[in-house]
């Protein structure tokens, strides 16, 4: 599982909290990570997996604390769902990069969390701690539950 986002800027830090409770609960041999910075690390992240569930805040111009699940697996993330950070290469375009270069896992499942804010030192959101909760739930499931 791959938290993705930026600690200090609000809802942007949705992939990241996530992460942590998901390395609360995960079983063994269920890797946790998490990233900050450009996504473009999530292709070296995802060189070696067998499956792979990623989190990240976006912006679509759904409701804050909407959940989108996409299986990327065969088919590119819909450029709708854009990442609600600041980032050069989003994650849907560090994916198919990824799959570009032949180190795309099998199974890759992007769950997007529509983000409020992304004001500076603020917190994540309540309907988008709700959801990361939600979120973290949704993963342990399908990690414990995948082939």
């Amino acid at each position: 599982m791959i938290g993705i986002g930026n600690a200090w800027q609000g809802d942007d830090a949705a992939g990241l909290a996530a992460a942590r409770l998901l390395r609360e609960r995960a079983p063994a041999g269920v890797t946790v990570l998490e990233l900050e910075g450009e996504p473009v690390s999530l292709v070296d992240a995802l060189a070696d997996a067998e499956a792979a569930f990623i989190v990240d805040a976006v912006r679509s111009g759904s409701e804050p604390g909407t959940v989108h699940r996409i299986d990327a697996s065969g088919e590119p993330v819909p450029a709708t769902l854009s990442a609600a950070s600041t980032h050069t290469l989003g994650v849907g375009e560090a994916i198919e990069l990824a799959r570009a270069l032949g180190r795309l896992p099998r199974r890759v499942v992007l769950y997007g969390i529509e983000a409020q804010s992304l004001a500076a030192g603020e917190e994540l959101t309540p309907a988008v701690a709700r959801a990361v909760d939600e979120v973290a739930k949704q993963v342990l499931a399908e990690c414990t539950s995948s082939p």
